[in-house]
């Protein structure tokens, strides 16, 4: 049943310029995130961008220093997706809970404007290759309290994971993270 989903999957996303993006649920006390890519590269090479050149492709707006140099994922358990402040100073965004090359990483957190609320996330990559291509599946699922609920901030955590991905898929492929 796995292989033919992962079948199917990558039928769909050979079609050009396909990409899955959804919003899977949202709801007052959280909300569920899913963004599918295929990269013309092996799992191996994306993971290895993924987690050591996350400064190469993770866009500089959505840092708290506005340099995308500043980041670190440091890919293992207790590992830390982290950011330099330019005082000296570091901002732990996300704590890398799996880590498994070419394969999954899964990190726990709230990402962003997230990281002072009540709440609490999970947010994995899954990478499948099946002869050279790989698609990457980023699901991020959280839950909490938020004064107003969490509902309306599903739409803009959507939008700038969708990008950090697909920004992910152009540096793997074309070495330039801006390149459409």
């Amino acid at each position: 049943m796995r292989r033919t989903r992962v079948v199917g999957l990558f039928l769909f996303l050979m079609l050009p310029g396909a990409v899955v993006a959804e919003v899977v649920d949202s709801a007052n006390d959280g909300f569920s995130l899913r963004h599918t890519v295929e990269i013309t590269a092996d799992a191996d090479d994306v993971y290895r961008t993924l987690t050591r050149g996350v400064e190469d492709w993770w866009h500089p707006d959505h840092t708290f220093t506005g340099d995308s140099s500043n980041l670190r994922i440091e890919a293992r358990g207790g590992g830390c997706f982290c950011e330099k402040l330019s005082k000296g100073g570091e901002v732990n965004h996300l704590t890398v809970v799996y880590a498994e090359p070419g394969k999954l990483l899964r990190m726990s957190g709230g990402l962003g404007p997230l990281q002072p609320l009540a709440v609490s996330g999970s947010m994995a990559f899954t990478l499948t290759e099946v002869d050279g291509i790989t698609a990457v599946e980023l699901t991020y699922t959280v839950g909490g309290y938020r004064p107003g609920g969490l509902e309306q901030w599903s739409e803009p955590v959507d939008s700038v994971l969708g990008t950090q991905l697909q920004r992910l898929e152009r540096f793997v492929e074309t070495g330039n993270p801006d390149r459409e």
